[in-house]
């Protein structure tokens, strides 16, 4: 047995029907020099076949019908690999389309919480001689950072290599210490050290948070907490998903970035889906006045933190920014640069402050989310944020999975009850993919967001180069 931190807990507390709490990705792969037509269908059987399991793959919350399955870990020792990894087939004609759709229906279901928390599917008939994968993973076991590192690993810059495993199989490891980390947590004596250093940290939050607090709402543009505008967004939702995904040329959002002075590409990225937001809105007639405000989840890990945690791959470190999106604004360069200016003062916020810190004030403006939950607490509940809207860095170069070069990664996130959209991007191969999730009856004509975002950014280079 392992004690669930509460970071990851959470995650499973607030799952519902109607609240679907996992990540996932979707992955599209070019099928290798001479595979046959069974090519896909025979991966499929040599993966179920696989000996090794992570551990961190076997994991299954404890007595999961009752409240020990909320704090407590247990191992399955007979996972059944043929439930976990599926193979699945496109109706002709095998577009992106069609692929779209099956993807938002994979992501819709309820993961089993009396197995272990993730499922892969095989995706075979999609056009361009191609395959596609979906895997999904509970938010309890793994945040996006840890998701896509663990998919990095599986794969290998050498289109020749041909000892690549899935995920969760990787090459056996000789060190026994670091697979009892990953397996039954830290061991004893740092579980108690890292809990002595979490009382003297929860002890200097109390003149922080007063401070932090009152920075957030005397200055809008510092944490945007209770200052969001309604939207369409922020409405009940169901448990059906719909998704979207497009990829842009990385080099158009640098040369955007290259144009401004001190902007990020992340910042980029967020003026693409604030004008493309912008766009979507008014088409509905359904824009503010007011700006919509963006919570930005950023990743904790440090270089020294996996370090120090080497072998442990699961688990959730992330903090939160709100983010003005400037909505409000029809110049995009000013709208730029209003985004720019919040996020630089949203970081000011967190400096010196350490990770468990960080952690605990971010709850500040996501805590509505969990009181959402109760039946007509939305409609008098104000708004915190109108949606999510996250960047995972991905790797730089292609990668390859025994031969078959993957040409793009989408990500797919988690809706949440009065936020019924969310946006999560990933770089890859010197591109910038865009996976949009959204709840299916909340959020209408969601691929129109697509072309909004091209749009966007377009508007955003003739603004830069005038």
């Amino acid at each position: 047995m392992a004690i669930m931190p509460i970071t990851d807990s959470l995650f499973l507390l607030a799952e519902s029907r109607e609240h679907p709490m996992h990540v996932g990705g979707l992955q599209l792969y070019e099928l290798p020099e001479g595979a046959g037509p069974d090519y896909v269908s025979e991966l499929h059987r040599e993966l179920v076949g696989a000996v090794d399991v992570r551990p961190l793959f076997r994991r299954r919350p404890m007595n999961p019908v009752s409240s020990l399955g909320q704090v407590a870990w247990m191992n399955d020792d007979d996972l059944d690999l043929e439930y976990h990894v599926r193979l699945s087939a496109l109706p002709r004609p095998g577009r992106v389309r069609e692929l779209l759709e099956l993807t938002s229906r994979l992501h819709g279901s309820l993961l089993d919480r009396h197995r272990p928390l993730w499922e892969f599917t095989l995706i075979e008939g999609l056009e361009g001689n191609r395959f596609a994968t979906y895997a999904k993973v509970h938010h309890s076991l793994l945040d996006g950072v840890s998701a896509l590192r663990l998919l990095q690993k599986s794969l290998s810059p050498d289109p020749d290599e041909r000892d690549m495993r899935p995920i969760w199989s990787p090459k056996v490891r000789t060190d026994a210490s670091n697979r009892r980390v990953e397996a039954d947590g830290a061991p004893p004596f740092q579980v108690l050290r890292a809990a002595a250093t979490a009382v003297r940290e929860i002890a200097g939050l109390g003149p922080t948070a007063v401070k932090v607090i009152n920075d957030a709402f005397r200055e809008q543009s510092a944490m945007l907490a209770f200052k969001a505008p309604k939207s369409i967004f922020n409405v009940p939702i169901t448990g059906a998903r719909r998704f979207a995904a497009q990829g842009w040329p990385l080099e158009r959002i640098k040369t955007v970035r290259k144009a401004v002075s001190g902007a990020t590409l992340n910042d980029v990225m967020l003026a693409m889906c604030s004008g493309a937001l912008r766009r979507y809105l008014i088409e509905l007639d359904a824009l503010p006045e007011k700006p919509l405000v963006a919570a930005i989840p950023m990743s904790l890990r440090t270089d020294t933190a996996r370090a120090a945690t080497e072998g442990t791959v699961g688990g959730n470190a992330v903090g939160i920014i709100l983010c003005n999106l400037a909505t409000d604004v029809d110049d995009p360069a000013v709208r730029l640069a209003e985004i720019r200016a919040s996020m630089l003062k949203g970081k000011e916020v967190y400096q010196g402050l350490s990770q468990l810190q960080v952690t605990a004030l971010s709850a500040i403006p996501m805590a509505p989310l969990a009181i959402a939950t109760i039946p007509g607490a939305l409609r008098i509940t104000p708004a915190t944020f109108n949606l999510l809207i996250s960047n995972v860095p991905g790797p730089h170069s292609p990668l390859y999975w025994n031969g078959a070069r993957m040409t793009g990664v989408y990500p797919l996130s988690i809706p949440y009850e009065g936020q019924a959209l969310n946006i999560t991007v990933t770089t890859y191969a010197g591109n910038l993919q865009f996976g949009l999730t959204g709840c299916r009856r909340s959020v209408p004509h969601l691929q129109r967001l697509l072309t909004h975002l091209e749009d966007s950014l377009s508007e955003l280079e003739k603004a830069v180069a005038g």
